[in-house]
Order: C-alpha cells, then sequence, then structure tokens
C-alpha cells in the first residue's frame, strides 16, 4: 500500500493544478475577467458538490432515513445560501468593466453549464424536446449541449430516472400510503401537481412531525433555488440591461422566465389548504 507521508495540503488539494485552471482570454488581460472566471468555476464546484448531496439525498429518502434527509437537505441549502452571496461579489463588477471583455466569452453561456441542467433534472424539471420544449427557446434542457457529449449524456440520464420528488414520494409513501399512480409514474416526464398527493401531504404534517420536517427541509431548498434564480435574474439585469445573452438566449426574458416555477409545487399548494 502506498505510504501517504508525503501527502501535503499542496498536493492533496492539487493546488498548484487549480491556480493555472484561472487563464483569462482578453487582451492585457482586463483586470475583471479573473474575478468572471473564478465566480464561475466556483459555482460549478459548487454544482458538484450539490449533485453529489442531491445523490446521498435521494437514498436516505428511499430507506426512509429521516435524520439523514434533513442533514443532507440542510446542507444543500446552506450550499444554496452559498451561491446567492457569490452574487454579491460578482456585482462589485459594473456593466462597462464586463463588456471590456464580454466579447471574448464568443458563444460561451451559463446556459452551457452542464451540471446546473443536470441538478435541475435530478429535482425533477423534464424539458424534453418537441413540445415539451422550454417555450422561450424552443429547445430541451439538453439540447444546449454538444450531441454525443458525456456532459449531455448525464443530463439526459438524469430525466431518464427517478427525480428527487419521486424519492421524497417514495419517504412519504413510507410514512403514510400515497396513491398508486404518483408511485408508478413515468419518471421521464414532467410531475404534474396532484390533490390526491397534496391531500397525503396535510395529513402528514398534521400527524406526522418527523415527516413534515423533511417536508419543510424540501420546501427551504426549493426556496433556496427560487432565491438563486431571482438575484441571478438581477444580477444580468444589472449587468447587460436586456441585451442578448451570449449563448443565444433572451437573456433577461429567459432568466425571468424561470422564477416562481417551484419544483416541489405540490409542497407549495398545501399552503392554501391547511
Amino acid at each position: 500500500m502506498e505510504s501517504n507521508k508525503h501527502v501535503t495540503y499542496i498536493t492533496y488539494l492539487k493546488v498548484d493544478e487549480l491556480l493555472e485552471l484561472q487563464q483569462p482570454l482578453s487582451d492585457g488581460p482586463e483586470h475583471d475577467e479573473l474575478l468572471f472566471i473564478t465566480i464561475h468555476q466556483v459555482y460549478e464546484l459548487w454544482f458538484k458538490q450539490l449533485l453529489h448531496e442531491a445523490a446521498a439525498l435521494q437514498k436516505a429518502l428511499e430507506a426512509g432515513n429521516s435524520h439523514r434527509a434533513l442533514a443532507l437537505l440542510g446542507r444543500m441549502r446552506t450550499i444554496m445560501k452559498t451561491c446567492v452571496s457569490q452574487l454579491d461579489i460578482l456585482e462589485t463588477m459594473t456593466p462597462l468593466q464586463f463588456n471590456s471583455f464580454r466579447a471574448r466569452l464568443s458563444s460561451s453561456s451559463g446556459f452551457q453549464s452542464a451540471q446546473f441542467r443536470e441538478f435541475e433534472a435530478v429535482l425533477g424539471r423534464r424539458d424534453q424536446a418537441g413540445e415539451d420544449a422550454d417555450k422561450k427557446t424552443g429547445m430541451g434542457m439538453a439540447e444546449h449541449l454538444t450531441e454525443g457529449s458525456p456532459a449531455r449524456a448525464r443530463v439526459e440520464a438524469a430525466m431518464a430516472r427517478k427525480s428527487l420528488w419521486d424519492s421524497a414520494l417514495h419517504y412519504f409513501h413510507s410514512r403514510a400510503a400515497m396513491p398508486d399512480a404518483a408511485l408508478q409514474r413515468d419518471v421521464t416526464v414532467q410531475w404534474e401537481p396532484s390533490e390526491e398527493v397534496q391531500a397525503v401531504l396535510i395529513e402528514l404534517h398534521r400527524n406526522d412531525p418527523e415527516a413534515a420536517m423533511v417536508a419543510e427541509a424540501m420546501v427551504d431548498l426549493d426556496e433556496g433555488l427560487q432565491e438563486w434564480r431571482y438575484r441571478h435574474v438581477k444580477m444580468v439585469e444589472r449587468t447587460i440591461g436586456h441585451k442578448m445573452g451570449t449563448g443565444g438566449s433572451s437573456g433577461v426574458g429567459y432568466l425571468a422566465s424561470t422564477l416562481f416555477n417551484p419544483v416541489f409545487p405540490d409542497l407549495w399548494q398545501i399552503r392554501s389548504k391547511f
């Protein structure tokens, strides 16, 4: 077995390699391009961590492990808060400062973040090609990514398997019987809110404090995602106004269309039924 006695902070964290990954393309380079690159690389690391936590969360929910699920949900919510707070740093960059290197981005766009698309799919989003495509872009979730690429394959795989909400339904079913239609549904299509499911969720809130805590922690996560979307759209509007996005999207118009779309709609709809 290889000895670890020569492992250091720098070698363990691959610090030298990490610090080589920030490579501005602008002439000079422009001072603010390094900040832009650093922030977005950090976001990709957090998205990787969110996917890691979500996979563990699905296992915990399907095993009926409330305490593990609550711990993971709490961590994911805290990561989302960190993602939101990083926008404060990005907003220290003025429109003129961003435009000094924006042309260097060419067609690259946050639209092409495969990990964020995968995270949305894990949570339950299912924008397929054709009739189910995103109404603002006419494209499915994976179609912004290169056909045949590993990134696109990961998003498509996430849309083809049970979502986090499907795992939550199995968890709630272990506490009180859920309708068969919810448990045996086609997981490749978008979930539609169900009054039958909502009736069970209301009973769990009234009679099962532990299950209610899990449900409320999922609402926390959902709210955190919506908070991220709102802050993101305002940051983009503050930086580029209503210009087209670099990836060909409508920019602020597209981002604004994603606001107030909860990923766990049933947990919100029961609020008016108590």
